[in-house]
């Protein structure tokens, strides 16, 4: 695991940016899982820029998102369809065919819907590079506190403490969806690589739980301590509890001075 401390929320969109189209570039029909969230808003936009300048092209990626809330309709203003599409699909040039989003409109069949999504992500390849954000709860999808670390792609009912943050996307009035259709800790850490994103202080104890404390079902991002090539951007904040910070700093600078590919 690789932990790389920046200062900001610009410092992290950019260097994230980096790491993707550095695998991009290295593999044209690269499988990408994405993720949503203000984190990932400032990678997009690196992104986008980069593609606009001409040096990064879309056309043969797949991609595949990690969750959407159920009962949300693709063009609904707080959907994950939408929030892709204003902030990269519609800025660069991913194949429409080759765009995966779960479906927040479906009713019945739920196993047999996410079978097919898992079905999608085997005859992709399997995810190359997966983004992920975390909650303040450490859950990384929507994988709530108490999910298996081997779950699957699967219908999830969301904690009130996610419905909570959430609640301040929609109109006054309006509920925050109590379910989600997610990608399951085991299809994440199928990913060959995982990339996480974390800012700001209310993120701390989560991020410092998954990186230093025990694996355990209660805080799901615990279970990326499992994969082979995982690497946290976090900025200071985020970092505030971790206990080894001053060793995650001497680790980047060898990883830039003997493997710098990986910063790249």
């Amino acid at each position: 695991m690789l932990v790389i401390l920046r200062r900001d929320d610009e410092e992290i969109g950019r260097q994230a940016a980096q790491l993707i189209a550095s695998a991009v570039r290295k593999k044209p029909a690269l499988a990408l899982g994405l993720a949503t969230g203000g984190t990932m808003v400032g990678v997009y936009k690196h992104l986008v820029g980069l593609h606009k300048q001409g040096s990064l092209d879309f056309s043969r990626v797949t991609t595949f998102n990690l969750d959407e809330y159920l009962g949300l309709p693709a063009a609904h203003p707080r959907s994950f369809h939408h929030f892709m599409r204003e902030n990269f699909f519609a800025h660069v040039n991913v194949d429409s065919r080759n765009i995966h989003i779960p479906d927040g409109t479906i009713h019945g069949n739920y196993d047999q819907y996410c079978t097919s999504y898992e079905a999608a992500i085997r005859k992709a390849g399997g995810i190359d590079l997966q983004l992920l954000g975390i909650g303040r709860n450490g859950h990384i999808g929507f994988n709530e506190p108490t999910s298996s670390i081997g779950s699957r792609t699967r219908l999830k009912v969301l904690s009130r403490e996610t419905m909570d943050d959430n609640s301040k996307f929609f109109a006054p009035g309006e509920e925050s969806p109590r379910c989600a259709i997610t990608m399951g800790i085991g299809t994440i850490l199928e990913a060959r690589k995982i990339l996480l994103l974390a800012t700001g202080e209310a993120k701390s104890a989560a991020v410092a739980k998954s990186i230093e404390g025990p694996i355990t079902s209660a805080v799901s991002a615990s279970a990326l301590q499992l994969h082979a090539d995982v690497t946290f951007i976090i900025d200071d904040a985020a970092a505030s509890q971790l206990s080894q910070r001053d060793y995650y700093h001497r680790v980047l600078e060898m990883t830039a001075l003997l493997t710098p590919d990986r910063l790249s």
